[in-house]
């Protein structure tokens, strides 16, 4: 099927869900991107900033942009005027810087940013354990942050094809969020996502209540690692 085909089976798959569909553009070009942003999608993530900000200057500035990898503190500086979501915060260091850029560029509006929790048998994968993201939320440097808006957790599961293990990882992240939820957010609506599933396992994320799944290669095909 075509990148609109792709798009419009999404939203049809989704228009009765509260989930929302991050098309993961990583490693195509803008002008693949563009055929998505013509078939009416605004939301797009991106693993790596430099390929991140090639195409936010590229393309129309009404897309809403996802950092979905990791993010050093070094990078942020360089989206942080533009930046939709960060969803890859994986640690108090790292929060801490982007609110810090976010009030040097005078941001208007908070980047909204999510907890990445790790919830994958692989030790490739970044991620805070549940602890650690408690600490994070309870430090009076969390509670004095004016620019950063916390909205919910993201987590990358074992790439397996495992139904059981993956079901697993996906009811733990979403335990996380609850307890989160209960615990610093009970009267927050801001802190609602819960970014999980991709190409080979959305359905499943779908069904453990995932509110976004990230999809790449199931709307833009195979990418091109070489570039």
């Amino acid at each position: 099927m075509s990148i609109k085909e792709n798009i419009l089976y999404f939203d049809e798959q989704l228009k009765s869900t509260p989930c929302r569909l991050v098309a993961v553009s990583k490693t195509h070009p803008a002008e693949i991107v563009k055929e998505a942003y013509d078939a009416g999608h605004r939301l797009f993530g991106e693993n790596k900033v430099q390929e991140l900000v090639e195409k936010h200057t590229q393309l129309p500035h009404d897309i809403a942009w996802h950092l979905i990898g990791h993010l050093q503190t070094n990078k942020v500086k360089y989206i942080s005027d533009f930046i939709d979501t960060i969803q890859s915060v994986d640690s108090l260091k790292l929060l801490i810087e982007i609110n810090k850029r976010a009030e040097l560029v005078n941001r208007t509006v908070p980047i909204n940013c999510m907890l990445q929790i790790s919830i994958a048998d692989e030790a490739t994968k970044y991620g805070m354990t549940y602890d650690e993201a408690v600490a994070l939320l309870q430090s009076e440097e969390y509670r004095t942050m004016n620019y950063i808006r916390i909205t919910g957790v993201m987590g990358i599961a074992t790439n397996t094809e495992d139904e059981t293990k993956l079901r697993h990882e996906f009811r733990y992240l979403r335990n996380c969020f609850m307890n989160l939820k209960e615990t610093f957010f009970f009267a927050n609506d801001d802190f609602k996502e819960i970014s999980m599933g991709m190409t080979s396992d959305w359905k499943l994320a779908l069904e453990e209540g995932s509110t976004m799944i990230r999809v790449g290669s199931g709307i833009f095909g195979s990418r091109n690692y070489r570039k």
